[in-house]
C-alpha cells in the first residue's frame, strides 16, 4: 500500500484502504490454524476489527486521529 501521508488526512482512511492494508498483510503472513481456529497475523487482526466496526456503523471513512497506534502502524507498513 504505502501511501503518501497526505491520502490518509482531510477524508481520513477509506474503508478501502483499510481492506486494501488487510490483504497485504494476509498475503505477507498467511493465516494459520491454532487448534482449530483460524488465527490472523497481528496487524491483519487489528485492522479486521476496525474494518468490522466499519461496516457494523457503514462507515465508509474514519478520522486519522481515532486509530490506535497499532492500527496506524499496520496502515503504513502495508
Amino acid at each position: 500500500m504505502n501511501h503518501p501521508a497526505s491520502a490518509f488526512d482531510a477524508q481520513g482512511v477509506s474503508i478501502a484502504q483499510v481492506e486494501a492494508a488487510i490483504n497485504v498483510w494476509r498475503n505477507r503472513n498467511p493465516s494459520m490454524f491454532e487448534t482449530d481456529v483460524l488465527v490472523l497475523c497481528a496487524e491483519a487482526r487489528c485492522l479486521a476489527n476496525l474494518y468490522g466496526e466499519m461496516i457494523f456503523t457503514r462507515a465508509t471513512a474514519v478520522a486519522r486521529e481515532t486509530l490506535t497506534d497499532a492500527q496506524l502502524a499496520a496502515l503504513a507498513g502495508a
